[in-house]
């Protein structure tokens, strides 16, 4: 048995190391072959793993290459083990990559997350860019996330926050009669992640969370979106190595399998319970997101593409849903974090809602237009911690020169976003949170691709297409907490700002505050 073990012991270091050799002489012949300028390299790659070891620290993994862009400058490529990977760290070069090379720089890596949670490609956003992506971006943006579907569809948000805040205040008044106490202990990360989550459900499947599931269900619901975004953040050892995949290192084929199949089986219960009430012939006055989708894809000669219908639904709805949720709670929690560590501003947001809004009514969404130092608040919430602080990755689908350096195809794309957004010769005192510029300095800034100085949902084609919808809620969810209750840390601590990454980049501790109602009791009840 002992023989047998040593045998295959060093049969695979022989296989390993004759890999090894094979690597660096392909390496070696294919950097001989092409004599045209490439892009800076950092010192110490290693052989197949290339400078994975440079992201494998404590340091995040857009912090570790910032750190490497003040050393080798905004652009510069790695070896992401067998991968080639282009990182730009500045404005310039990420106009240049996402708008005059938008056209090479449009697809998505296939991966071993887009494999099996986002439905081997299927789903919007991890797809690769021809007549499938761009049919389904159309759907999409017409039918759920265009400016005036966002309009006809505002309603759905303002329940879900008006139905939370009362819940809050209920809450308050049943603890007020147990114990001598002006406030109550609210953990509000969890508290955005409801709102979002049910708002963007009502939306696609014509209920709420909280009226399709009970409390364990519920749970379990989150639960599976939760591993999601961890999953598909991990760099997986198969990404960079493919022909260790068998292996499965850490496990995470197999937990990606069982958090598709999870996720998989919510959706289709409600795809099946969309497709029994339109087999009854009932009329549904107010259509959801996949009646759209059934009437849209039920002819099959209009299938956009192999993918059966069933799929192509599930993984837009599945998109839509995780992508409204994720970055959305993600940029609120920032926001508060920041508002109780810098008071002033938190001052200067109350005295514009009072001033605006006034404390005889709730905050309405007519309001928001006039409510230009929280719209800045979001802005510079965005500018200091983007839901995505490193582009996802995009693969060049042939050559193309950026800034004089022959870029090959194949060659992976990521864009530090965190790096970009606290560059100081763009953005004065970058690391402080001061939400005035976006009134003065910054005024011309806008966040929806146009300007590269601050690109918190990408730019180019992949943009996100939500933007409208994001914004709404988040400005809309944020001045109804503000406007209806006092907000206090225990002990009036600092707020722990300690990041944690997964597909976003969220707090890493729970954002626990003591709230008190500040506005007349009957305000709670009333619609």
């Amino acid at each position: 048995m002992e023989h047998n073990l040593l045998v295959q012991t060093f049969a695979f270091a022989t296989l390993f190391a004759l890999l090894v050799f094979l690597y660096c002489v392909i390496w070696n012949r294919r950097r001989s072959s092409n004599p045209k300028r490439q892009p800076p390299e950092p010192a110490g790659s290693w052989p197949l793993i290339g400078h994975l070891r440079l992201l494998a620290g404590s340091k995040l993994p857009h912090i570790a290459l910032a750190n490497l862009a003040d050393k080798y400058g905004p652009i510069f490529q790695i070896k992401m083990g067998v991968h080639p990977a282009l990182v730009v760290s500045n404005w310039e070069l990420a106009k240049e990559c996402l708008a005059k090379n938008d056209k090479v720089f449009v697809n998505r890596p296939r991966t071993l997350a887009v494999e099996q949670l986002a439905y081997n490609s299927a789903m919007l956003g991890f797809s690769p860019y021809g007549p499938y992506w761009r049919e389904l971006r159309k759907i999409v943006t017409l039918n759920l996330l265009s400016n005036h579907k966002v309009e006809q569809l505002k309603y759905v948000g303002i329940f879900e926050v008006r139905v939370a805040i009362r819940a809050l205040h209920d809450k308050w008044k049943q603890t007020s009669r147990d114990v001598t106490s002006n406030g109550i202990l609210v953990e509000l990360k969890q508290w955005f992640g409801n709102i979002n989550l049910n708002a963007i459900v009502r939306l696609v499947a014509g209920k709420a969370l909280w009226e399709f599931y009970k409390e364990e269900k519920y749970d379990h619901c989150q639960t599976a979106i939760r591993s999601f975004f961890e999953l598909f953040g991990a760099f997986t050892v198969s990404d960079m190595l493919p022909f260790l995949r068998w292996l499965d290192i850490g496990g995470y084929e197999k937990n990606m399998r069982r958090t598709a199949k999870q996720l998989d089986d919510i959706i289709q219960d409600w795809l099946e319970e969309h497709k029994r009430f339109r087999s009854s012939k009932k009329v549904n006055d107010q259509q959801d997101f996949i009646d759209t989708m059934l009437d849209i894809l039920h002819v099959p000669q209009e299938k956009p593409s192999s993918f059966e219908l069933d799929t192509i639904i599930k993984a837009t709805c599945l998109a839509m849903i995780l992508a409204g949720t994720d970055t959305t709670t993600v940029t609120l929690t920032w926001a508060l974090s920041l508002l109780l560590n810098n008071r002033h501003v938190l001052k200067k947001a109350l005295d514009e809602l009072d001033t605006i809004v006034g404390k005889e009514r709730l905050v309405d969404d007519s309001d928001m237009k006039n409510l230009v130092y929280l719209e800045a608040i979001i802005k510079e919430v965005m500018r200091l911690y983007p839901a995505a602080p490193l582009s996802l990755p995009r693969e060049a689908i042939s050559d193309c020169n950026i800034s004089g350096y022959h870029v090959r195809a194949g060659t992976r794309l990521f864009v530090n976003v965190h790096k970009i957004h606290r560059d100081p010769h763009m953005w004065p005192d970058p690391f402080e949170f001061r939400p005035e510029r976006f009134l003065t300095t910054h005024k011309h800034v806008d966040l929806r691709g146009q300007n590269f100085e601050l690109i918190p949902f990408g730019g180019g084609k992949r943009i996100c297409p939500g933007i409208s919808f994001s914004l709404r809620i988040m400005v809309f969810t944020l001045a109804n907490l503000l406007q209806t209750f006092e907000i206090t840390t225990p002990s009036d601590k600092q707020v722990d700002l300690t990041e944690r990454f997964r597909l976003t980049s969220m707090k890493d501790t729970p954002l626990e505050v003591i709230l008190t109602p500040r506005l007349p009791d009957e305000l709670y009840s009333d619609e």
